[in-house]
């Protein structure tokens, strides 16, 4: 029988105006002092600093329950964000814990479950970049427009972050969690870092928040399911490998599915408006609010399964390998995406090489995408499939793809830059030569049973390849308006196909 704990017994009050942290750390305390528990927090407005999990204990939030987080100041403030001597090649926000709304470290057998509200108010969005010297690739080559006052805005001095709290919920080398049923709102840098966590399951929540929605680092045997997350101006969904651990770590073991990700205006899903009044995230390209695998990607990806999930108003699926780990075995199947403001698909291995010297770069083979349909697709990117020259992308196939672009655009001659130290984005190409799709540095591609069409004319024609080792295209139907070729082949060896353009 589970041992229930209500938060007002350790002197929890709930008027939103005192600061309830500490009775909530008590009532966790006695959880865990009596072998375990559920902590019930009430309907109520909770205001709170740094909450600490325990093992063995479930923080359990009832309808119109709200914790909120608190603005830094003189009621208190945020757990100091402890020292990381591996903080070296990624974020602030990537490389600390304990400065957040809720944290656990080295915990086992732990739930945060609602259908209560975690409101991320005094929670901050900002945070330091990597302290590696390098900085090669750390803002996105969109933002090479924006004066250095906006630049520093958005990478702010460490000293600037004691007290603050830049997460909603921070997770470390933690195993046996359970996150479920409960909503967050302004969830600050993440909504959800979970790093070396082991056996997460997530499940049903609803998350509207600035930054990051769930950010998944390092972990393995994770499944996320029935979630909706609307986070215009970074990903909804991230898998990420940094190097925060100390150790090249990968993901691996990963089932997303039946979920639905977004790029409304901040706080518009919960309220239900899904407004569009907002037409840029912060790196000046369109709504983020995607699922992808990346940036941060020193230990790689295996084994992940993505399916049954909807992108609305957002950027496509992004599948990234930039640090020097490998992503292989990624089978993404049932995807439907509506009003894509860059790349529907954006497969792409570089080399900006954030890791210590000496590391190579990895790669990327075998991935696996079928049934997806996306429409009003930005017309400026093809979707993509890039390595570099000698490290090729690798065994890959589309089937059953149904992709719907915007089109309008002109022919054009500009060669299509190679940037293998930039911050992958597919923006840093500028405009493809190509409407449909564009393959570069690839071997082993098939595509098979493919629909590409265009809403107006376009002057490009539908494919693009170059430096390609085996490339198969099997019943490709090529809907466009205009007298363009369907194929254009640069240096492309192994080619056969069958096109109905």
């Amino acid at each position: 029988m589970t041992t229930w704990i209500d938060i007002r017994d350790h002197g929890a009050v709930g008027d939103g105006v005192t600061i309830d942290s500490p009775a909530i750390n008590r009532a966790i305390q006695a959880a865990a002092a009596a072998g375990g528990g559920a902590v019930r927090v009430p309907a109520g407005l909770w205001l709170c600093f740094s909450i600490r999990l325990a093992s063995h204990v479930r923080l359990h939030l009832d309808t119109g329950a709200v914790i909120r987080a608190a603005v830094p100041g003189a009621l208190g403030a945020y757990d100091l964000p402890e020292p990381n001597p591996h903080d070296i090649y990624q974020d602030f926000g990537h490389s600390h814990w304990q400065n957040s709304l809720i944290w656990g470290v080295g915990l086992t057998d732990i739930a945060i479950t609602g259908p209560g509200m975690i409101d991320g108010h005094g929670l901050t969005a900002k945070g330091p970049g990597a302290k590696w010297a390098k900085r090669k690739g750390y803002f996105p080559e969109s933002m090479a427009g924006m004066s250095a006052a906006e630049l520093a805005a958005e990478d702010p001095e460490e000293a600037a972050m004691q007290g603050q709290g830049n997460k909603a919920i921070a997770l470390k080398h933690c195993t046996q969690v359970t996150l479920r049923d409960f909503t967050i709102a302004k969830g600050g840098h993440f909504a959800v870092l979970a790093t070396g966590v082991d056996h997460l399951t997530v499940s049903r929540l609803r998350i509207d928040t600035e930054r990051d929605g769930l950010d998944l680092d390092c972990v393995r045997h994770c499944t996320v399911g029935h979630c909706r997350i609307n986070t215009p101006n970074d990903d909804a969904i991230v898998l990420k490998s940094s190097l925060a651990l100390g150790e090249a770590r990968a993901t691996a073991h990963v089932h997303i599915h039946d979920c639905h990700v977004s790029g409304f205006d901040p706080g518009t899903m919960l309220d239900g408006r899904f407004r569009r009044t907002q037409d840029k995230a912060p790196d000046q390209d369109g709504m983020t609010g995607r699922i992808k695998l990346g940036t941060e990607s020193n230990g790689g990806f295996h084994d992940i399964e993505i399916t049954r999930c909807t992108f609305e108003r957002s950027r496509g699926l992004a599948l990234e390998t930039v640090d020097g780990g490998m992503l292989h075995d990624v089978r993404v199947s049932d995807i439907i995406m509506r009003e894509i403001t860059t790349a529907a698909l954006f497969i792409y291995a570089g080399a900006r090489m954030r890791a210590p010297d000496g590391t190579p770069p990895g790669g990327i083979r075998g991935v696996r995408i079928e049934r997806l349909r996306a429409s009003d697709v930005d017309p400026r990117f093809a979707s993509i499939i890039a390595g570099q020259a000698g490290n090729p992308v690798c065994d890959v196939m589309l089937s059953d793809i149904d992709i719907a672009y915007s089109g309008g655009l002109s022919a054009l001659d500009a060669p299509v830059p190679e940037k293998p130290d930039a911050y992958p984005e597919p923006s840093m190409f500028g405009p493809m030569p190509a409407w449909g799709l564009f393959i570069r540095h690839a071997a082993d591609v098939r595509v098979a049973g493919a629909s590409l069409s265009t809403a107006t004319p376009d002057g490009r024609p539908a494919l693009w390849l170059d430096d390609v080792e085996g490339a198969h295209f099997d019943r490709i139907d090529l809907k466009n308006d205009a007298a363009t070729p369907p194929l254009i082949c640069r240096d492309v060896r192994g080619l056969t196909g069958e096109f109905m353009p």
